[in-house]
């Protein structure tokens, strides 16, 4: 038996600081408990009240005679701790404190917080809270409505966690507006114990639960977080978890020596956690719900188990009676992610034979204003049958001759004989509402406006996209560790935390990068020796701790083919760096061997406290300033994790090759994901590296480094 169950479905439950005054939290979570016609027993806590809602009242937890599994606490802080070791000493097996004034309050009740859950932890006992509006279970079996809010919900298949208390109660309302059902509704505070992933582990087990949507303001786990939740979301028994989270536009990056560190932010954080884990986003309450309303739709499997409808590809056949609607369809389809489905001639040929000659036979189907429920049945019937259709949308105007509830019927009828998904935007609201109800009822996906539908066939696209995704074998690199750290352990030891560009290709090096012939020179007779023995073309750049951006200095000169141009280049490179920082420490001028042709793309790492490091990778060069096309995924990156990075940004049509150029490495570029992964999670010192531009050449002919910047941390900075 799970903890958890102790809480979600407790058999018998003591509210403790049960008030006899209406409108006090004491009180109204007790009479909405009452209410909701909880199937348990039912014990209220007040030392100065005999009855509560007539109910008998016991002075303290501990006077109660019988079994308590689940204590409900609405007391301030400091008699909380007492009346949980009053509960711990009874026997509970789950606490819920519905109190505020802990943690989020300051030091004192972050002190008290800590003791109570270090009290709960050593006896076995798990809390939600502090903090929250409480939890939900509408199940028949249970009904407990142990929360602020006065509205038990219908009984569902979805499940909602919440860090915010007043959102749930809004929540609560707009799923009663839709007649949208719940399986567990959970108010979580502030996850002193219980957080988002002991509830995902719990409701991926619960076989009430098929859909688990969350409102997240903050996570407290990152590599962990990520790994068990994409068990969860494609594992054995695959359930989509659908978040809204909060803050989209308020995170900015931080002010950093790499561009990675500039572009980077606690969003990037989010988008790479959710991106990684097989996490759904949402921008809106709306969309979550229309969301999960998709994806709770399944039907019964040939072995008579229920499975969830997922297309197997993104061709959509559109069936309406009005052309407008179709046309937002179409263009809500292209830019979700999806595209309109060619009809093999035999389906066309079905079509024509039951629709009339003013109907458009190809996609959308419209079947005319004037269609009753048959001619929905047949074109739908014909459409899904398709082998090129992966799913249909359905939209549904209300015109006098249209019958919505025998339409809905028809459309019930063809969907439970297809395992394709089939979603439904019946448009308006009186005229529609029977056949709206009726689909509901059967557990078809019906939407008031066709973006919305489209939108959420969209998302079941790219879920089933994540759930049938390519498994490559791994990586396996051979990495010198030792001399690695001997390189960091030497820059910090002198103080040194921006590696110099010699420091920072070596440490490459010991990572598997191809690296160029780089050589410090400190006059300009130097410069014309190294590059003669490296071979021209040669590359020079300013060497000084204070110039981080070289060429905003103009301390950096291309494609130099001669002596002369070397001792002009330094001089040159010299004077720049001068005048752009007269105070600058300049240490001499690199000459590196000019690099061969390639796209130009960057790598890169900023990390983050709790999380680790977020690598990064797009195109590179100027364009990473000017078009910021960049992805972000946190360390460990595999294979796969590093393919699907390389895959995902807009620029990759130039790494397959445009226009004429040759498709360029795109292997070797997966391998320097996984050794920067290796590297920077070894060693846990490089705060911010950029390596930019990193050329990828044609395809067979790998990758080199053109430039980096590596920010190690100070030997005295915090760890937190």
């Amino acid at each position: 038996m799970n903890r958890l169950d102790a809480i979600f479905a407790p058999a018998s439950l003591a509210v403790v600081g049960a008030s006899t005054t209406p409108g006090k939290v004491g009180h109204d979570i007790f009479v909405n408990i009452l209410k909701g016609g909880y199937t348990g027993t039912l014990y209220p806590v007040n030392p100065k009240a005999r009855s509560i809602a007539s109910v008998r009242a016991y002075p303290t937890i501990t006077d109660i005679p019988d079994e308590v599994d689940l204590a409900m606490i609405i007391l301030p802080p400091m008699l909380a701790v007492k009346a949980v070791e009053d509960a711990i000493a009874n026997g509970v097996k789950g606490i819920v404190i519905v109190s505020a004034g802990f943690r989020e309050v300051g030091e004192e009740g972050r002190r008290i917080e800590d003791q109570i859950v270090a009290m709960c932890r050593e006896a076995g006992v798990r809390v939600i809270g502090p903090n929250c509006l409480g939890v939900i279970n509408p199940k028949a079996d249970v009904r407990l409505n142990a929360s602020f809010s006065a509205r038990m919900p219908e009984s569902g298949n979805v499940s909602f966690i919440s860090q915010s208390g007043a959102l749930c109660t809004a929540v609560l309302d707009f799923a009663a507006d839709r007649e949208f059902g719940f399986s567990k509704f959970i108010s979580i505070g502030n996850k002193a114990d219980v957080d988002e992933l002991d509830l995902l582990r719990y409701l991926h087990a619960d076989p009430h639960t098929e859909v688990i949507m969350i409102y997240l303001e903050e996570l407290r786990r990152g590599p962990e977080f990520i790994e068990e939740v994409k068990e969860i979301t494609s594992g054995e028994n695959p359930k989509p978890v659908l978040v809204i989270k909060s803050g989209r536009t308020g995170a900015g990056a931080q002010a950093a020596a790499s561009h990675t560190g500039a572009l980077a932010g606690t969003e990037a954080v989010y988008d790479a956690i959710f991106q990684q884990a097989g996490i759904i986003r949402v921008d809106s309450i709306d969309e979550l719900f229309d969301y999960a309303t998709a994806f709770a739709y399944k039907n019964e499997s040939a072995l008579g188990k229920l499975r969830r409808k997922v297309p197997n590809g993104n061709r959509v056949a559109i069936v309406t009676n009005a052309g407008g609607p179709g046309i937002v369809a179409t263009d809500m389809t292209v830019s979700s992610g999806l595209r309109l489905a060619d009809f093999h001639q035999d389906t066309i040929e079905a079509l024509a034979s039951h629709l009339p000659s003013a109907a458009n036979l190809h996609n959308p189907v419209d079947v005319i204003g004037d269609a009753a429920q048959d001619r929905y049945e047949n074109a739908l019937a014909a459409v899904i049958r398709d082998e090129g259709v992966d799913g249909a949308l359905v939209i549904l105007t209300p015109q006098s001759m249209t019958n919505s509830l025998e339409t809905a019927k028809a459309i019930a009828r063809i969907a439970r004989r297809s395992s394709k998904p089939i979603l439904c935007c019946f448009m308006g609201i009186v005229d529609v509402s029977s056949g709206v109800k009726y689909l509901q009822a059967n557990g078809i996906p019906v939407f008031r406006f066709p973006e919305n539908a489209a939108k959420a066939f969209g998302a079941l696209y790219r879920y089933s996209q994540w759930l049938n995704r390519q498994v490559l074998a791994e990586f396996s690199f051979q990495h010198d560790v030792a001399a690695a750290e001997k390189i960091i352990s030497g820059c910090l030891q002198r103080g040194q935390t921006y590696l110099g560009e010699l420091d920072g290709l070596n440490l490459l090096k010991a990572y598997g990068f191809n690296t160029l012939p780089t050589h410090l020179a400190e006059t300009a007779d130097q410069a014309v020796q190294i590059a003669g023995e490296i071979g021209y073309p040669v590359v020079m750049k300013i060497v000084s701790p204070q110039i981080v951006h070289k060429s905003d200095a103009g301390g950096v000169k291309v494609g130099l083919n001669s002596d002369q141009a070397v001792a002009e280049a330094f001089e040159t490179i010299v004077a720049n760096a001068g005048q752009f920082d007269p105070g600058a420490e300049i240490t001499g001028v690199l000459v590196q061997k000019m690099a061969p042709r390639g796209v130009e793309t960057i790598l890169g790492i900023n990390r983050y406290p709790v999380f680790g490091p977020l690598l990064m990778f797009g195109l590179g060069g100027v364009f990473v300033e000017i078009f910021k096309d960049v992805i972000f995924r946190l360390a460990p990156v595999n294979r796969n994790s590093a393919r699907r990075m390389v895959r995902s940004i807009q620029g990759y049509k130039l790494l397959q090759g445009y226009r004429g150029s040759p498709p360029a490495d795109v292997r070797s570029l997966e391998e320097a994901l996984v050794k920067l992964s290796d590297m920077v999670t070894q060693h846990p010192d490089i705060m911010e590296l950029d390596i930019n531009p990193l050329l990828v050449h044609e395809a067979g002919s790998g990758f080199t480094v053109a430039d980096c910047r590596i920010v190690l941390k100070p030997v005295d900075m915090d760890d937190s």
